[in-house]
């Protein structure tokens, strides 16, 4: 498990191996067995492509080693947008936190409206990688489970949840100037 108070990579990959996305560093908030919570902040994303970009807005993001996803809440000034990737557990090898992107993503909106997209994608990618049956079983109960959290706001889908990480990263992390 990473240490609360360190930066890690944060590393993303397809299902063949390729790598699909890194985050430069986040900043670990909490290290349970059942999740990290990671915060970036000012950060640098890397794409497959080679282009890079630079976060704007501090994200809260919860990582499980036992979910077939991961959540990024996003404070921005009009409210916490949520990004849910449906990806593999995510598992931490003393350098970075890891999992294998799924396409399939979830995008929930400060009124609470939700949006499934990539579904085209992880159809294409099913079928070029190769996606196993039991993978493809996985993925789509995976994203069940996410909606019925989402729709029962279920941690971290409970805003006053979500606001309480950000005070605490900004009261004992954030540097001072």
């Amino acid at each position: 498990m990473p240490n609360v108070g360190t930066n890690v990579y944060i590393q993303s990959y397809k299902h063949d191996g390729t790598l699909h996305r890194t985050w430069a560093k986040g900043l670990v908030l909490r290290s349970q067995e059942d999740v990290v919570v990671v915060v970036t902040h000012k950060t640098w994303v890397t794409e497959a492509d080679g282009r890079s970009w630079y976060t704007r807005e501090p994200a809260i993001c919860f990582f499980y080693p036992d979910k077939w996803f991961n959540i990024i809440s996003m404070i921005r000034k009009t409210g916490i947008y949520y990004y849910c990737n449906l990806a593999s557990p995510s598992v931490f090898d003393g350098e970075a936190i890891k999992n294998i992107d799924y396409d399939l993503d979830v995008k929930v909106y400060p009124n609470r409206a939700v949006d499934v997209l990539d579904e085209d994608e992880f159809e294409l990618h099913s079928r070029q990688m190769n996606y196993s049956q039991d993978i493809m079983d996985i993925v789509r109960q995976s994203l069940d489970q996410l909606l019925n959290m989402i729709e029962n706001e279920v941690v971290p889908f409970d805003q006053e949840v979500v606001e309480e990480l950000f005070l605490e990263y900004l009261r004992d992390f954030k540097k001072k100037p």
